[in-house]
Parts: structure tokens; sequence; C-alpha cells
């Protein structure tokens, strides 16, 4: 089986005499299974200009079997999203994978900021839209018990507290 048949991105050859060094200790650290892994991605990203090359190293280190090295290759999946507008359809799937809340919250969020609207997945979309209208509607209820804690507070005779800024 190779590794487009079992849903693995294909990684770029690895030739010892081309390849970039900081590529190669991220291989080296992805294939020992290291725990610094999550850290050699976030260095990677910020170190490379290849998309490719660095997109495939964090979808694989995303799949890491150390829960520090799943949550640092997250934070690198953001990382790639704000420095180059965009992730693939790997790391799409892995973040939905992991959802909101968890180890991939902060790289959808990431995601859902500095990826255009149009270039998102669907679920992304979706998720965008959802947030945006669960946020509104908290808002909304924050806004109603803070005014009924200020009318109950005037009819009681309590003074007002300070506005906190």
């Amino acid at each position: 089986m190779n590794e487009a048949e079992d849903g693995t991105s294909a990684m770029p050859d690895r030739t010892p005499e081309g390849i970039d060094p900081r590529l190669a200790a991220v291989d080296a650290a992805l294939d020992r299974d290291d725990s610094d892994i999550g850290t050699e991605a976030i260095e990677l990203v910020f170190a490379s200009d290849g998309f490719e090359a660095v997109a495939a190293r964090v979808e694989r280190a995303r799949g890491a079997t150390r829960f520090k090295g799943r949550q640092l290759a997250g934070v690198a999946a953001g990382d790639l999203a704000r420095t180059s507008g965009r992730l693939t359809p790997g790391i799409y799937a892995a973040l939905r994978k992991e959802g909101l809340g968890g180890v991939a919250d902060t790289a959808i969020r990431d995601a859902l900021t500095f990826i255009p609207f149009r270039q998102l997945s669907w679920w992304l979309r979706w998720t965008l839209v959802r947030l945006t209208v669960l946020e509104g509607i908290e808002g909304r209820w924050l806004r109603a018990v803070e005014t009924a804690r200020d009318a109950w507070r005037s009819r009681s005779g309590r003074p007002k507290p300070p506005d906190r800024q």
C-alpha cells in the first residue's frame, strides 16, 4: 500500500545532498518520535520558504504519538496559516478531527483569522459562522444579565460597583 492509498500525504523526496538541513532535522525527529517534534515543526514554519515541504512535515507531526508533540504541531499549523495564509487538505482534516476545545483549538482559530473565507474548507466555514452566531448570542446574554443586575441594585438601594477599565 502506498502513501496515497492510506490517506497520508506524500513527503517530498529526501536526498542527502539536496535537502535543507532544517527539513532533515524535522524528518529525523519524526522518524524517532522525538518529544521535541512540535518545537522543531514550529521552527521550520518560520525558517523555511517551501510551503509544500513544510506543510507535509507539519501534517505528519500532527499525528505524533506524544500529546505535547501533537499540541505543538497544532501551534505549528496555526503559525503556517498565519505565515502563508493557507493550509493543506490533510491539515484541515487533522484540525477537523481534533475539533475546537482540544489541542487544535488555537490552530483552528488562527486558520479562521488568517485564511480568506473562500479558501477555507466547508467545515471551517461552518465553524466560523457558528462561532460568530454564538458569540453574538453570548454578548446579548451578558448585556441582558448586566442590565438586570443594575436594575436589581438600583431597586435595592445598593450602590452600583465602579466600572472596571
